[in-house]
């Protein structure tokens, strides 16, 4: 009987750790295709499970962080889904390739689609350029149901801090590409390691064939002194004769 009980415990442990580790990855995120590098460009995939089993998903909002002002937004077309982009003006305007830039997107929104339960959408961005002094950027995001339910993925995570019930998408930035310049002096020192090895390489080929000729040398010489020793014997033998 007792062991019947604690059976069941452990199992209803599992089962709730099962439930909750399903309801933590099903928050809204944003994910980069590749690396979202400092400074650069990068296309963005806002990820937006259904996370209702009696409800559909059908609108997206993405708001962009107006202290990170990006210059270029581009949401690429998702058929069944109508894509709205708002602007706004900026106080200072941003200089980028020469030009002066006096607003930038503050919010994405997609409508008009639907992502029914058990299953999810991913609604690509192409942006820059990105921040160059910041290690990320967090993006809120409102989803809202057909059932006109409305989830604000809006909490930001606090250092040692537990988990927000919905936390805000946070992309991480990456380091500059051209802030690494340990890469191009190992593949110098790897090339001169290779040259070293390869003159190294070519030193004991010629050391082995020096030391070949010397023994072949040596051994037509002690032959040619063989051969004299034989002669000289069969000669005395004549004589003695």
């Amino acid at each position: 009987m007792k062991t019947s009980r604690v059976s069941f415990a452990a199992t209803l442990a599992a089962g709730s750790v099962l439930v909750l580790s399903g309801t933590a990855f099903a928050h809204v995120g944003v994910q980069p295709v590749g690396e979202a590098a400092k400074g650069g460009y990068a296309t963005l995939n806002f990820k937006v499970p259904n996370e209702r089993d009696n409800a559909s998903t059908t609108q997206l909002e993405v708001n962009f962080p107006v202290d990170q002002p990006l210059t270029s937004v581009m949401p690429q077309d998702i058929p069944g889904w109508t894509v709205n982009v708002e602007k706004t003006k900026l106080d200072k305007p941003l200089t980028v390739h020469g030009k002066q830039v006096n607003e930038v997107v503050t919010k994405v929104t997609w409508s008009g689609g639907k992502i029914g339960p058990g299953m999810f959408q991913q609604f690509p961005v192409s942006v820059g350029k990105l921040p160059e002094n910041a290690d990320q950027m967090v993006f809120k995001a409102i989803q809202t149901y057909d059932n006109n339910e409305v989830v604000r993925w809006i909490e930001e995570a606090k250092e040692g801090a537990a988990e927000p019930q919905t936390p805000a998408p946070v992309l991480k930035l990456t380091a500059a590409k051209g802030d690494d310049h340990h890469a191009g002096a190992k593949t110098d020192e790897a090339k001169n390691a290779e040259k070293g090895a390869a003159a190294g390489h070519g030193h004991d080929e010629a050391a082995d064939h020096d030391s070949d000729t010397t023994a072949r040398a040596l051994g037509i010489a002690g032959i040619v002194i063989g051969l004299g020793g034989v002669a000289f014997g069969v000669a005395s033998r004549r004589r003695s004769a």
